[in-house]
């Protein structure tokens, strides 16, 4: 038996042993076949793995995760998870399941050549052992390998066991497994920004009256990401940051968000009036001071910050997972930071939806102000 170590600090490896890493990275180089099966995940170790599946041509990958189905999966991991098992079965070489049964803890890795497994990893290494970031290099963890015939088929067979249907299912295939949202960082020590606690939002949800309004996300699906004709929405409203620069030395910034409204709605009776700021509560809860501006009160925006809104919406999606922020709109030519209807849909809204409650707060000149709630939803 041979120990690995998924982390040399504090303690140092003894000779003859190696990192789980290291063990992982030259058993994979090996396969052109790899079983796993583990309880957890991370976002990093996903994206890891299917490096390693390109750079040593695997014709075939399974990754079971077993500990998610009743507690919740991280949603930036799922996305993820849901994101590399597509491509994996477009390619025709594997997917990642889900165990649903039961809650299954175990940490297994099987590699293989020409059909017969040849090695196998067992121990308390999760996936995340396989990519060290600041959440794990703390955390220690000890494996095994071994290459003896009738240990590695015990281990393979456990694992196509656990792929059963009576099992586990793929997860595109899976219902009813809850999603944890991750945190917006985004807006963290943002000016003109505060925090309030999840009790703080309920109560104001309670005090909501019937005055309410959906203001659409308007964005282009995936495939019209370039289609600049002013009517798929690529250099407007939230995609705003891809239109022309104000200085040809400085793109605009990603989070840039103009949200135009349409007079349907701005004519409502009940709808803020131009320029009357009031206080909005975020669903999530993020508490700043909004107005309605321009022809019409037509900009629905965040007081003193046009990037405020932008980073509130776009940085719930990047928490998610779903999209990555660019530093240089105009760099990216390709528009991969451009929001499309497909993410929209992975995260499951398509709109704003602003109501108004029956209370008040003092603003800054001791003045009354009626305060809102704005959350994402799903309305089409």
């Amino acid at each position: 038996m041979k120990l690995l170590y998924s982390n040399i600090l504090p303690l140092s490896i003894p000779e003859g042993q190696e990192t789980f890493i290291d063990c992982f990275n030259e058993q994979i180089a090996k396969s052109n076949r790899v079983e796993i099966a583990v309880g957890y995940v991370s976002r990093a170790a996903l994206e890891e793995l299917d490096i390693l599946v390109e750079e040593h041509n695997l014709s075939n990958i399974c990754l079971t995760i077993g500990m998610y189905f009743k507690e919740g999966m991280p949603e930036g991991t799922y996305n993820i998870a849901i994101e590399l098992d597509k491509k994996w079965k477009e390619a025709g070489i594997g997917e990642i399941r889900i165990v649903k049964a039961f809650t299954y803890h175990g940490k297994l890795y099987c590699f293989y050549q020409d059909g017969k497994p040849f090695s196998a990893i067992i121990g308390s290494a999760n996936l995340g052992a396989i990519k060290m970031e600041a959440s794990n290099r703390r955390q220690y963890e000890i494996s095994s390998i071994t290459d003896d015939t009738t240990e590695c088929i015990e281990i393979a067979e456990f694992i196509e066991r656990l792929k059963e249907q009576n099992c586990s299912s793929n997860i595109a295939c899976i219902e009813g497994m809850p999603l944890i949202r991750e945190v917006n960082a985004s807006l963290s020590g943002i000016d003109r920004v505060t925090q309030i606690t999840q009790t703080g939002v309920q109560l104001y949800e309670k005090h909501k009256t019937e005055v309410s309004f959906v203001l659409p996300l308007k964005v282009p699906a995936n495939g019209e990401r370039h289609m600049d004709d002013g009517k798929h929405f690529t250099k407007s409203n939230i995609n705003v940051c891809y239109a022309a620069p104000r200085s040809k030395r400085k793109s605009r910034d990603w989070y840039e968000t103009q949200l135009t409204v349409s007079k349907e709605i701005t004519r409502s009776v009940g709808y803020p009036e131009k320029n009357n700021a009031f206080f909005v509560v975020t669903d999530d809860g993020y508490w700043f001071k909004a107005h309605t501006t321009s022809d019409g009160n037509k900009q629905f925006s965040a007081v003193g910050d046009e990037l405020i809104l932008g980073r509130w919406i776009k940085g719930r999606l990047v928490a998610a997972g779903l999209v990555t922020p660019v530093n240089d709109t105009q760099a990216d030519t390709d528009r991969k930071g451009m929001i499309t209807k497909e993410m929209l849909q992975a995260y499951g809204c398509d709109s704003l939806e602003l109501s108004k409650t029956d209370q008040k707060a003092l603003d800054e000149d001791g003045s009354e102000l009626d305060v809102w709630v704005l959350s994402l939803k799903q309305q089409l």
